[in-house]
């Protein structure tokens, strides 16, 4: 008897262990959803060059620094793929690519445009009080100068907001309705009373506010959120079929 484990699990072992730690029903909805793309893409004459496929491939190992052809044979044996599944790979994210941009790009603009108003961000630093009375008394320190708001945060910031006093950086939309209505109606520099809220009692200082801008982030993640409803959308139909 080979008492040996053997270093490859079997397809049925893969799919046993992925049923068992509630992943199954998850990676069939991803293949499902490859399908979509693969289907979309081909109806509209969407496809994607061995050219495009070779660049993205150089700039992965210029990224990893997989110099020659054996380190990135090596990469690939270590990660248990071949060099098709892995152009294969590539090809498929780029087909995402070129078709949320076809089916999406223009409504990204048209959603800015009439939305712009939510895109506004604001950089600020904040602490966040359970006690509605220290919070008040600590906003009337740093009005009389007896503290600074930095001195503050570092004091009574919880978890790791004393670190950088908790700063941050949000769209408006993002913001509790109640706290963007005192963010966005404020002076630069100026600490905000206590503002209350489920998660407790909010001192902010407002640094920046910065207007609405469709940066090539921001396009890509309003991209990625009409793509992805988009996909699901889909994926019910077919389940109902």
């Amino acid at each position: 008897m080979d008492d040996r484990i053997a270093a490859s699990p079997a397809p049925d072992e893969i799919v046993k262990f992925l049923r068992k730690n509630v992943q199954y029903k998850e990676v069939c909805q991803q293949i499902v959803y490859q399908r979509i793309v693969q289907k979309v893409a081909r109806d509209r004459g969407i496809c994607v060059s061995l050219q495009e496929i070779q660049y993205e491939a150089d700039q992965f190992r210029q990224r990893y620094r997989l110099q020659q052809s054996a380190d990135t044979l090596a990469w690939l044996a270590d990660q248990q793929m071949t060099p098709d599944d892995w152009e294969s790979g590539i090809c498929d994210r780029l087909l995402v690519q070129k078709l949320t941009k076809t089916l999406f790009d223009q409504e990204v603009e048209q959603y800015f445009a009439k939305n712009r108003f939510q895109f506004d961000r604001v950089v600020l630093y904040q602490i966040m009080f359970s006690d509605e009375q220290l919070a008040q008394d600590v906003f009337y320190q740093i009005k009389n100068s007896e503290i600074s708001f930095y001195e503050a945060a570092s004091r009574y910031g919880r978890d790791k907001q004393h670190l950088c006093c908790g700063y941050t950086q949000v769209y408006r939309w993002m913001l509790n309705p109640k706290i963007a209505a005192s963010v966005f109606d404020q002076q630069i520099g100026q600490v905000l009373e206590p503002v209350e809220i489920e998660q407790g009692y909010h001192l902010i200082r407002v640094e920046k506010i910065l207007s609405a801008e469709l940066t090539p982030e921001l396009r890509q993640e309003l991209l990625n959120q009409r793509f992805q409803t988009w996909l699901k959308s889909e994926l019910n139909c077919v389940l109902q079929d």
